[in-house]
């Protein structure tokens, strides 16, 4: 019903205008600017002619997501096992503790969204003062330490219980408080990665007088195959080691640490007077 009024609104009120190409804008040393191709090829014909400083943002930008995917996939998971000691195929207990744990991890999420949007008006502001490769790298940092977090609070939620998630079917409170908090915190570099990576792009595209779409399209492709990696293989991963979700988030906690080391040296160096004229966009 929502989405239907939303589309009504939208129908009623958004005035189109249809698409004509327009010429293409000089580049800085006023030379005509290539046309944006369209299409699924565009894309893939769009790696071999990237603007310089592209592949550099494309290689931190896979890292990145990297190390957020486990946590974005497994994280009401690793709440209802780690933390409330439940088990979604084991004792009506161990079911009703899972469930606990997931719409306890499911109100983490809430508290994360609610930081994100604040974050978000912070994030122009920190990349005009410090410039954005900064901010980029500070926030993978922060990923890094957060992740080890994850997997420093499931040891402190299972040494009571000598490792085995089945027999325990308790909580702790501050244990639960922790996790809260962490949630939370994550919305922080959650609206970097949300932002930043995206106004790069555009930033280098521009130097070229244009093709932002498709190079967006492509920084896309570096998002999607981390997605891949960690759907299919986060699982074995921590089947390998028999320790639930930790395996997963003690990986993230390297890929977030390359990443930010990688950024210091690779990410393009874009002045803060230049960042200034690109518009923030988000990948959701």
């Amino acid at each position: 019903i929502f989405l239907s009024l939303c589309l009504v609104i939208t129908l009623i009120f958004a005035k189109e205008v249809p698409f004509k190409g327009n010429a293409a804008l000089p580049t800085k040393s006023n030379e005509p600017a290539e046309p944006e191709g369209t299409g699924p090829l565009a894309v893939l014909k769009g790696f071999r002619n990237l603007p310089t400083g592209m592949p550099s943002v494309l290689i931190v930008t896979g890292l990145t997501w990297l190390s957020w995917f486990p946590f974005i996939l497994y994280d009401t998971d690793w709440m209802g096992r780690e933390i409330y000691h439940g088990d979604p195929k084991g004792t009506d207990p161990q079911i009703e503790a899972f469930n606990q744990g997931v719409r306890a991890g499911a109100f983490g999420l809430l508290l994360n969204s609610i930081v994100l949007g604040f974050s978000s008006f912070l994030i122009e502001p920190m990349c005009r003062k410090v410039g954005p490769r900064v901010v980029w790298v500070t926030s993978n940092f922060l990923v890094c330490i957060a992740m080890a977090a994850t997997a420093l609070i499931s040891f402190w939620s299972l040494k009571d219980f000598h490792g085995t998630v089945q027999k325990a079917i308790t909580a702790d409170k501050s244990i639960k408080a922790v996790c809260l908090v962490l949630f939370a915190f994550l919305g922080v570099p959650l609206a970097v990665l949300y932002s930043v990576p995206f106004a790069v792009t555009a930033q280098l595209a521009a130097t070229r007088g244009g093709g932002q779409g498709l190079c967006t399209g492509v920084l896309n492709i570096s998002i999607v195959i981390p997605q891949v990696v960690i759907a299919l293989g986060a699982g074995p991963w921590d089947e390998l080691f028999g320790k639930g979700n930790i395996p997963a988030f003690g990986l993230a906690s390297g890929f977030a640490l390359i990443g930010g080391v990688a950024g210091i040296f690779l990410l393009p160096k874009i002045s803060k007077r230049q960042f200034r004229s690109v518009s923030m966009g988000g990948g959701h």
